[in-house]
């Protein structure tokens, strides 16, 4: 292995670490509904190192909230859709590396901003989308009397996306404005 592949492994356990910790931070409203702070720092690793390197760290994100305890689980198969595929998925905010590498190249904020949006929505809906196929299977029980529990979890796992979305654009729009160097990266591909 390659010590630039070995650096962005090690990077990607770092931020896994972060997004744990971040994680830990309450944003809880009701016991449905949260903003995954987590999510700012895995984002931005899929913007440094793409899809599969970001895919790897957060499948390691999902795999900590086990080891500390704190995955909320009813089921064997949901925990495992919603902390090793569900957070896995958040790499697919990668797939907007290379665009947006090049718009920092060109120093473009205009195309930079477009680009943390989209690969935000594309990596929050990546994942949120694994929360809603087991909030239906798995929570829909919790749904309140009467309501569709594809409806509860549409409402419930939409929500938090949505709120998340919003937060991790806004951070990362900031952090592109401040310290734009944090996108950028030497290492090879």
């Amino acid at each position: 292995m390659s010590n630039d592949r070995l650096r962005v492994w090690l990077e990607g356990t770092i931020f896994a670490a972060l997004a744990i910790v971040l994680s830990m931070i309450p944003t809880n409203v009701g016991t449905a509904f949260t903003i995954s702070l987590g999510m700012i720092p895995l984002t931005l690793f899929a913007f440094r190192h793409g899809f599969v390197a970001a895919s790897a760290a957060g499948f390691l994100w999902g795999v900590l909230h086990f080891l500390l305890g704190i995955a909320s689980i009813l089921h064997p198969l949901q925990g495992f859709i919603e902390y090793f595929v569900a957070f896995a998925f958040v790499g697919f905010a990668g797939i907007v590396r290379r665009p947006l590498q090049t718009a920092f190249k060109d120093n473009n904020r205009v195309k930079q901003y477009q680009y943390i949006i989209l690969g935000t929505v594309v990596g929050t809906i990546a994942r949120f989308f694994w929360h809603f196929i087991a909030g239906y299977y798995f929570w829909g029980s919790y749904a309140p009397e009467g309501m569709n529990p594809a409806w509860y979890s549409f409402i419930a796992n939409g929500g938090s996306a949505l709120a998340t979305g919003i937060v991790t654009s806004l951070v990362l729009g900031i952090i592109a404005k401040t310290t734009p160097t944090l996108f950028t990266t030497k290492y090879k591909k």
